[in-house]
């Protein structure tokens, strides 16, 4: 099992469609919006680190999203 912290900077003002659409993922656990340097946070959870790329990838192409950062945990 996989789990990532994926940190996303959205177009200005689109967060909150960003948000929805990310919540819409299969793996997301939590998505919320922040302040600062990226717009949006995700929690995720994935079998393997390829199921996590396509996820991620998956985030990286919503509209409005500019670009994520991918923070990685693996469980043993």
């Amino acid at each position: 099992m996989v789990s990532a912290c994926v940190l996303i900077r959205t177009r200005r003002g689109e967060f909150e469609d960003v948000v929805k659409a990310v919540r819409q993922i299969k793996g997301v656990e939590r998505a919320f919006p922040v302040l600062g340097r990226y717009d949006v946070v995700a929690e995720l959870e994935a079998s393997d680190h390829t199921e996590l790329g396509k996820t991620v990838l998956r985030m990286s192409r919503i509209a409005g999203v500019v670009f994520t950062e991918t923070l990685v945990e693996v469980k043993q």
